[in-house]
């Protein structure tokens, strides 16, 4: 298989005192940034460089901020856009909604 076939998932860190999941590829940072309110997650922004565009950057960094809530058994809401459409996308994870 080739390499454009199966790229390797960006390493995703949690950055706790900001609030964001983020990945740096080729010094660019992208991000989803959210609040906590109690028992759920409050995702308000993916941020990814332009420069990162059509990777597949964000949904991975949405991927990975929701199977965080499943795993620590938090509920979502998702103010950003980006993630609604992906949750819309991917209906597995509407029970976190």
């Amino acid at each position: 298989m080739s390499a454009e076939h199966s790229k390797p998932a960006p390493h995703i860190t949690h950055n706790q005192s900001a609030h964001r999941f983020e990945t740096t590829i080729e010094g660019q940072t992208g991000y989803i940034s959210y609040k906590e309110r109690g028992d759920t997650l409050v995702y308000d922004h993916t941020i990814v460089p332009q420069s990162l565009g059509g990777r597949g950057v964000g949904s991975d960094l949405v991927k990975h901020a929701l199977d965080y809530a499943r795993e620590h058994n938090k509920k979502v809401v998702p103010q950003c856009s980006f993630v609604s459409a992906y949750i819309n996308k991917h209906p597995d994870y509407q029970d976190l909604v």
